[in-house]
């Protein structure tokens, strides 16, 4: 099923509103990620590690989840389709792998939130490279998954290939039907 250009546009819009509200997330966690790592003043440490929870509850996992949604309607509302193109494909897989890894961190970010709440908790328990190095994994992914969809590189899966092939053989008898019919009209 084909959407309307309306329609279409604003699939694309929510879409890449939702995506790069996501990579802006990530990149305002990666700071606070770095602030908690290597901070001085415990109260920017702590501060650091419960700004990361809010930003991961309140902001992340929306947004990533309205952007693998909003993908697959895009993927499968317009001619890219979900599986005909590997760029398309990988952008999947890189959401959905994200997506999953985020959600199961959340665990993590809201124990070391937790921690950080605790005013007796030891502040050494607190430096963990764990949300910089989740953060750094999770902008390379999505630069990669911007990259490609800003230069679409060609590449056509074996499903696509087929679906191609199908639609043009289709063409070609409909083109072929219409001469026929031409001709039958003709005195």
């Amino acid at each position: 099923m084909t959407m309307s250009p309306r329609l279409r546009k604003f699939a694309l819009t929510a879409h890449v509103a939702s995506s790069v509200g996501w990579l802006g997330a990530v990149a305002a966690s990666l700071v606070l990620a770095v602030a908690g790592l290597t901070g001085e003043d415990v109260q920017v440490v702590r501060a650091a590690y419960l700004g990361m929870n809010s930003i991961g509850e309140d902001a992340l996992v929306p947004l990533a989840l309205t952007s693998l949604l909003t993908g697959l309607v895009q993927s499968l509302g317009t001619e890219w389709g979900l599986f005909r193109h590997y760029w398309v494909l990988i952008k999947l897989l890189i959401n959905v792998f994200a997506a999953f890894v985020l959600l199961l961190y959340m665990q993590t970010l809201g124990y070391l939130a937790g921690l950080a709440a605790d005013p007796s908790a030891d502040l050494g328990a607190l430096r963990n490279p764990s949300p910089v190095l989740h953060a750094s994994a999770a902008m390379l992914l999505l630069v990669v998954a911007t990259a490609l969809s800003v230069y679409k590189p060609r590449g056509v899966t074996p499903y696509g290939w087929r679906k191609q092939h199908e639609e043009r053989k289709r063409r070609a008898l409909q083109r072929n039907k219409q001469a026929e019919q031409r001709t039958e009209s003709q005195p």
